[in-house]
């Protein structure tokens, strides 16, 4: 029997995306692009037992450590990209070198020294090298990597403890600012800093390009290339809790007063950070991965965890930097104002009890970068990389995370079996290709319909024989006209899959592929 989501449900889950719910009966034009199943948008109704389900990422291993006598245990506010500008290409990281002391520090614990911001660079997103840069001098010598000091952005009022390094993808933008650091400055606000080579960096303006929030976090700005303009994302303070303010412009020196990011289905949390940025392979979907701040007080679990007495010594000078935990979530927009965000983890502080379950932990560095899996002849995956141990000991550590490529979440469903069936659609395109995994007696079948439900001759789902496998591109075909789409493109048609004990995780249409020659094997 079909359950099909009831309509208040789906209004909801439709406007969180920013869709108006007379929208909800008109036929979305997705052309050939890739619509990864992170929200209800396309959805129109689910049955059996089918769901939307959230994945977390695996764990990998720590991939620096920011133990340099300029870096140290409060080293954060991290950004990386991988950089296909220069020739060969690299990937880039940019982070807060700082360090708090307390009493319960060890004797060899770095000195103090004001807050720099550093670059490290890598060939493959897991082994990390400290360029010499010879910029800024620190402790008698240029022999570091050290991008930015007070002293350098002394002109602006410069922090260089919140800072988002970025590249811009303006196809107008100067050659020459191609690079760009947003900096907290003086008055307070946002400002930009441009460089041409990612290292040497200076002030676009001596005026801030956004002047309202409270900006004591890392605040982000981009080029949007769905919507052609610059977006900023920057913490404020709504009704007491950490939240999230952002506006649009044409001018990245220049925006107009910000909103309040929105949640139709969300409680107010504490979100320290919220790491927003377009999905480089669906553009038009933003994701973020927000940390969020949790403080319960003196509970048991917190005085059982290991290193009490660096938490206790960190508490004496403000009780939430003993008792606070932070860990991190995951949202998404289709219109940048109103997100779906999960209530649940993105990235719980797991299994380890020292490094883990402390305030400024699971802190995701903002950007996510594609890197060749650990695993033999396994596909590229998407890595992500989160703090570990700050202000403990004597350096933060940067832990790696993999997640399949598109593999945030997934329309599921158990071997009881359930459906999707999406909204009418129009495509551009040849074939249809989808990013799934089933069990070895799993399977997914993929339905052609009409708007009002009819099945399309020749693609009814009795003319699609299980899929089953784990593939990132697998062209569904039919038994008659194959995996040839081009005779309904162009049209109105809703997609019907049918899931047992499988994850869908994606889907594009995609240019026309001829069948393939198969040996016969009857």
């Amino acid at each position: 029997m079909r359950r099909a989501i009831p309509l208040q449900m789906v209004v909801i889950a439709l406007m969180s995306a920013g869709v108006s719910a007379q929208d909800t009966q008109q036929p979305v034009a997705i052309g050939s692009r890739l619509e990864p199943l992170v929200d209800d948008y396309l959805i129109d109704e689910m049955t059996g037992d089918a769901r939307l389900e959230l994945h977390r990422p695996v764990r990998r291993e720590i991939v620096y450590r920011t133990d340099a006598p300029w870096e140290g245990n409060a080293s954060a506010f991290c950004s990386v990209f991988y950089d296909t500008t220069v020739d060969p290409p690299v990937y880039r990281m940019y982070y807060r070198g700082l360090h708090y002391r307390h009493s319960g520090e060890p004797a060899q614990a770095l000195e103090d020294h004001p807050w720099v911001l550093c670059y490290a660079e890598s060939d493959d997103g897991l082994h990390w090298r400290r360029p010499e840069l010879g910029i800024h001098e620190f402790a008698g010598s240029t022999a570091n990597n050290i991008v930015l000091t007070p002293e350098a952005v002394a002109e602006i009022g410069g922090d260089p403890a919140h800072t988002a390094t970025w590249l811009d993808t303006n196809p107008d933008c100067p050659p020459d600012q191609r690079y760009k650091i947003t900096i907290v400055g003086k008055p307070r606000g946002l400002y930009v800093l441009a460089s041409d080579d990612g290292v040497h960096f200076k002030p676009l303006s001596n005026q801030p390009a956004v002047t309202e929030g409270a900006f004591d976090s890392q605040n982000l700005m981009f080029w949007d290339p769905h919507i052609g303009k610059y977006r900023e994302y920057h913490r404020g303070f709504q009704d007491g809790v950490r939240a999230i303010m952002t506006a649009t412009s044409d001018d990245v020196l220049n925006f107009p007063e910000p909103q309040w990011v929105q949640y139709v289905d969300s409680e107010p949390e504490h979100l320290y950070t919220n790491q927003i940025k377009p999905y480089y392979r669906a553009p038009h979907i933003l994701m973020g991965f927000p940390m969020r701040y949790t403080d319960r007080g003196w509970s048991q679990p917190v005085l059982e965890l290991p290193m009490l007495e660096e938490r206790l010594a960190r508490a004496a000078a403000s009780r939430r930097y003993g008792t606070a935990i932070t860990d991190a979530l995951f949202m998404t927009s289709r219109d940048g104002l109103t997100f779906k965000r999960w209530a649940e983890a993105f990235i719980r502080p797991g299994p380890r009890q020292r490094e883990s379950w402390v305030y400024g932990d699971n802190f995701v560095f903002w950007q996510m970068v594609e890197t060749a899996s650990t695993l033999e002849d396994a596909p590229r995956e998407i890595s992500l990389y989160a703090t570990e141990g700050y202000w403990e000991g004597v350096d933060t550590a940067f832990r790696r995370y993999t997640i399949r490529i598109d593999g945030f979440v997934s329309a599921s469903a158990p071997m009881s079996g359930g459906e999707l069936v999406t909204r009418p659609l129009v495509f551009e395109g040849g074939n249809l290709a989808l990013n799934l995994a089933t069990s070895g007696a799993g399977s997914v079948q993929v339905e052609l319909q009409e708007p009002d439900g009819t099945p399309i001759p020749g693609y009814a789902l009795a003319d699609c024989p299980e899929i089953y496998g784990d593939h990132l591109r697998f062209v569904v075909r039919w038994s008659d006209v194959g995996g040839d789409v081009r005779p309904v493109q162009g049209r109105p048609v809703r997609l019907r899959f049918v899931l047992r004990d499988a994850d869908l995780y994606s889907f594009p249409f995609i240019p026309y592929e001829p069948e393939p020659a198969y040996p016969d094997v009857t």
